[in-house]
């Protein structure tokens, strides 16, 4: 159990798993007065690798948001909604910014679409009620289209 701060003369411990907020706050504080040695070094590695975490998190939600409306666009053209329409306008506006903001992450878009295909191809399943099988097993879907703000695949019938 680590605490945030272990030098003498300064008000009590704060710590990690009794009060995040507080703990991350003071070790904002530590760490901009340049005091390295006070910081609670284990844990902020750990949050911070975390954040990247979310990151990724994030995007993937993203991407499997509009690959699952882009599939119920696909295959039941005679269902197709203005909200699908929007969801996949706004997922992709999503995605576009935390890529430009995320670099690194844009260029793992491949890996992630590859990831999270198959959540939403289940999903696509299960809204529609059909088959597994009526979705490709591989996403269909480019980088490129998927980026693109108002691309929309064309329909199976």
């Amino acid at each position: 159990m680590s605490l945030a701060k272990d030098k003498p003369g300064l008000a009590e411990p704060i710590r990690y798993d009794e009060d995040f907020t507080a703990w991350a706050f003071e070790q904002a504080q530590l760490l901009r007065r340049g005091e390295i040695a006070g910081a609670d070094l284990p844990n902020l590695v750990e949050e911070i690798e975390s954040l990247g975490n979310e990151q990724i998190h994030a995007l993937e939600l993203l991407y499997t948001l509009l690959i699952f409306h882009l599939l119920k666009w696909q295959f039941q053209p005679d269902r197709r909604s203005r909200s699908w329409d929007l969801t996949s306008y706004i997922a992709r506006a999503q995605i576009a910014r935390r890529e430009r903001r995320n670099p690194s992450l844009r260029a793992r878009a491949g890996e992630i679409v590859d990831d999270i295909y198959a959540q939403a191809r289940g999903l696509a399943t299960k809204e529609t009620r059909l088959p597994i099988e009526t979705f490709p097993a591989i996403c269909p879907y480019t980088l490129e289209l998927l980026r693109e703000q108002d691309a929309m695949p064309e329909c199976v019938r």
